[in-house]
C-alpha cells in the first residue's frame, strides 16, 4: 500500500522563417497592403509556475473520505490493483490482482486474494495473524498487536506483505496522507467512474503523486491514481475500489482462516529474509497432495 518536483508549465513553441539571403530572387515590392514584419520572440519566456498549495475544497473532501471510513465499525469491498512494470522492450506491462477484503474495527481484517497471481489469504483477529497459500498448503502464523492500523505494520515489517489499499482501512485514512502533505486541489467531477458521480483531487503526499475519486455523495473512494515521483519511468498504479458495504452484520467466524487445518507451517518471514523456512521452496509433492 527519488523525488523530481512536480511542475505545471506551459511550453511556447515558436516558429521562425528564414528568408534566403544570397539573391537569387528578391520579393517583389509592394505598394499597396504592405505585411508587417514579424515580431520578434521574446527572449526570455517565463514558465508558468502554479503552485496550488493546499486547497481548501481539496481539503474538505479528503477529510469527509476519511470521515466517512472511519465512522465505519464494520465494512467490505472489492479492490482491483493495476500496476505497470518494465518489459524486456523497456515498455511498461500491466499487471492486475483483485483482494476481496472484510474489517471489523478495531481488529478484526480479512483479505482474500484469488488472482492474478499467486492465490493468497490473509486474517487477522486481533491477537494473532496467518498469512495463507492455498495453491501450495502453507501456512504462517504470528503473534499481532492489537488493532488493524498496528498490525499492517507488523504484517509489513516481519513478512513483507503490503496491501495498497492500506489507507483506506486505517483508523485515520487523512491523518496518513496530511504527514506528508505539500499540494493538494480539486480537479472537477466526473460521472463515468464507479458508476456515479465523483470529486476529482490530486494531491502530492511524501514522494508519490495521487488523484483520487471520491463519491459526491456517499464519499467513499472509487479510485485511486498514484505516480512515486522518485520513479524515472513515472510507472502508474491505479486502484479500483467497488462493491462497498459500510456497517453491515459480520459472522463471527468471517475472521478464522477454514482451511489451514492441514496446512505445513512455514516461518511468518519476509522471503528475502537470511536463515528461514521461509527460504526453502517447498517439497514438489505438496502442490499435488493439495490440489
Amino acid at each position: 500500500m527519488t523525488c523530481e518536483k512536480l511542475k505545471w508549465g506551459v511550453t511556447v513553441v515558436v516558429l521562425g522563417v528564414f528568408l534566403a539571403a544570397s539573391g537569387n530572387a528578391q520579393q517583389p515590392q509592394q505598394t499597396q497592403h504592405a505585411a508587417k514584419p514579424a515580431a520578434k520572440p521574446t527572449a526570455k519566456v517565463a514558465a508558468l509556475a502554479f503552485q496550488p498549495g493546499l486547497e481548501p475544497r481539496a481539503i474538505d473532501i479528503l477529510k469527509a473520505a476519511s470521515a466517512r471510513l472511519s465512522a465505519a465499525k464494520s465494512m467490505s469491498f472489492t479492490a482491483v490493483v493495476s500496476y505497470e512494470s518494465p518489459s524486456r522492450l523497456g515498455l511498461p506491462l500491466v499487471y492486475s490482482t483483485r483482494s476481496e477484503v472484510t474489517l471489523q474495527r478495531p481488529d478484526k481484517l480479512k483479505v482474500i486474494t484469488p488472482g492474478d497471481g499467486p492465490a493468497s489469504e490473509f486474517y487477522y483477529d486481533g491477537k494473532t495473524m496467518t498469512a495463507f497459500s492455498p495453491r501450495e498448503n502453507l501456512v504462517a502464523i504470528a503473534d499481532a498487536p492489537p488493532t488493524i492500523d498496528a498490525a499492517l505494520e507488523a504484517a509489513y515489517h516481519t513478512g513483507a506483505i503490503y496491501f495498497p489499499f492500506s489507507d483506506v482501512i486505517v483508523a485515520d485514512p487523512y491523518k496518513d496522507i496530511a504527514d506528508g502533505l505539500k499540494i493538494a486541489f480539486y480537479i472537477g467531477q466526473s460521472s463515468v467512474v464507479g458508476g456515479t458521480t465523483t470529486d476529482m483531487v490530486a494531491y502530492v503526499t511524501g514522494d508519490v503523486f495521487v488523484q483520487i475519486w471520491i463519491g459526491a455523495q456517499d464519499k467513499l473512494p472509487r479510485r485511486v491514481y498514484a505516480i512515486y515521483l522518485n520513479d524515472r519511468a513515472r510507472l502508474r498504479h491505479v486502484l479500483e475500489l467497488s462493491n462497498w458495504e459500510l456497517d453491515t452484520a459480520i459472522p463471527a467466524d468471517a475472521f478464522v482462516p477454514a482451511k489451514t487445518a492441514g496446512a505445513a507451517r512455514i516461518a511468518f518471514a519476509r522471503p528475502d529474509a537470511e536463515d528461514t523456512t521461509a527460504m526453502k521452496p517447498p517439497p514438489k509433492t505438496m502442490p499435488a497432495k493439495a490440489q
